[in-house]
């Protein structure tokens, strides 16, 4: 029996060759069709050189497990979302490794709906039944659908398939199919055009997958006439990156964007990660806005258009997401971290909006999934109606709420460590909670704890009631307790 390495808690990553190649796609994809019973499945992949080779193996593996694919091309994750709704089918698999390594990549995979599929939700049971596949018969059965014979690893890895499209396509069970257009009729159902004054936005792509839909919305908004104007950094799709692995969370991956909006005097910076199911954000002084201060934002655009609404956030810091949710007339609900329970907790309360202070932000009307393109487009009406810069929007709000951000530490046992930190302080709590890590809360700040499922690492969140200071203090006294552990 092969053993697979690739599969992970809620998606699939790995080293390229060493953890997953087209031998293991052809794998992923016959599992997948054959557990899932599933008869019609569309597929994408992101700009990485391997991407296409793995998407047409793991498409074969689809056809030989019984279902018709449907391959919409290049694409970023939430467009395989929307295909796999939109479409009817019973399932989609996106195959990309979003911000990861360039040595990296992987798959994302949703059932008919667009409902996850993780660990608990089918996920290893698919990776179960990928394994029992005899290892010769699947050789064969690549060799015998490619046009030359098995490629080389160095040729994989520099993007030439085994696998032939054009045998694909004489099965009768592949086709090609473009869904941009019909994404962008309902990117534009979020948004009113004619409440669009003139706006001049820079827009990086990080030479990902986002720039075919930013060109696709340019020519839109000039159908429409909506003045917004475009300033474009590293836009063109490259699977060599060279300018660096898309990953606006980090701090040294903002500056070329952040001066790229000083420059010209730009109303707004927006950057994507590889497969732009995130996007992040900076004001016209090009700073970076935190992702916790956005969903606040966005949950107040959300509460305007439907009173009384629920909005789903995750524990690590949300006073100022409560706050804006119950102002608003709103019903904030807290839910564990992660894509798999936040989507898992908004069809269950039908939440019309949910955040993430990691950038994931998730709408009811997009099958519950996340998206990359709607937060942007969202807060880019709110500046035309509000006449406000963002910078205006969020100050109030930093001042209001200052948090740390996400602080990592490494530690020799995390449980261990965390409990010695609640131990000190729980005494002192007039809340406990324990939704994700633990969360302690005091009368005027908070702090949330949590360890990371895949290394002895723990994260640390903490934020005041209108005291900056305080925040700082208590981050700095969580932070020497820790590294003393």
């Amino acid at each position: 029996m092969t053993t697979i390495t690739c599969f992970k808690a809620y998606d699939i990553r790995g080293e390229l060759l060493s953890q997953l190649n087209e031998n293991v796609a052809y794998r992923i994809g016959k599992a997948f069709a054959s557990y899932l019973q599933a008869k019609t499945v569309v597929v994408g992949a992101d700009v990485r050189h391997t991407s296409k080779p793995l998407k047409l193996a793991l498409s074969a593996g689809l056809i030989d497990g019984g279902a018709f694919v449907t391959d919409i091309g290049l694409a970023g994750t939430e467009e395989i979302y929307f295909a796999t709704k939109f479409l009817g089918v019973d399932g989609g698999i996106e195959v990309t490794a979003s911000h990861n390594p360039i040595n990296y990549n992987g798959m994302k995979l949703v059932k008919a709906e667009s409902v996850p599929i993780s660990g608990d939700s089918g996920l290893n049971a698919i990776k179960a039944l990928a394994e029992t596949y005899d290892d010769d018969e699947v050789i064969a059965r690549l060799e015998a659908l490619s046009s030359d014979g098995l490629v080389e690893d160095e040729a994989f890895i520099r993007g030439v398939s085994t696998v032939s499209e054009q045998k694909l396509l004489e099965t009768k069970q592949y086709e090609r199919k473009s869904c941009v257009n019909d994404y962008l009729m309902h990117l534009s159902t979020y948004v009113d055009f004619a409440k669009f004054t003139p706006l001049k936005l820079v827009v990086n792509a990080g030479n990902g997958a986002a720039g075919h839909v930013i060109d696709a919305l340019e020519l839109l908004f000039e159908k429409q006439n909506v003045p917004v104007e475009f300033i474009k950094v590293h836009h063109k799709a490259d699977g060599d990156f060279p300018n660096g692995i898309p990953n606006p969370l980090l701090p040294d991956a903002r500056a070329d964007t952040a001066d790229v909006v000083k420059a010209h005097n730009a109303d707004m910076g927006i950057a994507w990660d590889g497969d732009f199911d995130r996007c992040f954000l900076f004001d016209a002084d090009g700073e970076f806005i935190e992702g916790y201060y956005i969903v606040g934002l966005l949950a107040q655009a959300f509460l305007h258009k439907e009173k009384g609404a629920s909005i789903i956030y995750d524990p690590r810091v949300y006073w100022n997401t409560e706050d804006i949710v119950k102002s608003a007339g709103g019903k904030p609900i807290k839910s564990k971290t992660g894509h798999a329970f936040i989507k898992e907790r908004m069809r269950k309360e039908d939440a019309i909006y949910g955040g993430e202070m990691s950038a994931h932000h998730y709408f009811r009307d997009f099958a519950y999934c996340d998206s990359g393109m709607i937060p942007w487009l969202l807060i880019a009406e709110m500046l035309c109606i509000t006449k406000k810069p963002l910078s205006s929007m969020v100050k109030e709000r930093i001042l209001a709420f200052p948090s740390s951000g996400e602080i990592n530490f490494k530690v020799k046992d995390a449980g261990l460590t965390i409990k010695k930190i609640v131990e000190e302080y729980q005494d002192d709590a007039v809340v406990i909670d324990k939704t994700d890590g633990v969360g302690l809360e005091f009368d005027n700040w908070r702090f949330n704890l949590r360890k990371s499922n895949t290394e002895p690492v723990i994260r640390l969140n903490v934020e005041s009631k209108n005291d900056l200071a305080l925040m700082q203090q208590k981050t700095a006294e969580l932070e020497a307790l820790i590294k003393s552990e």
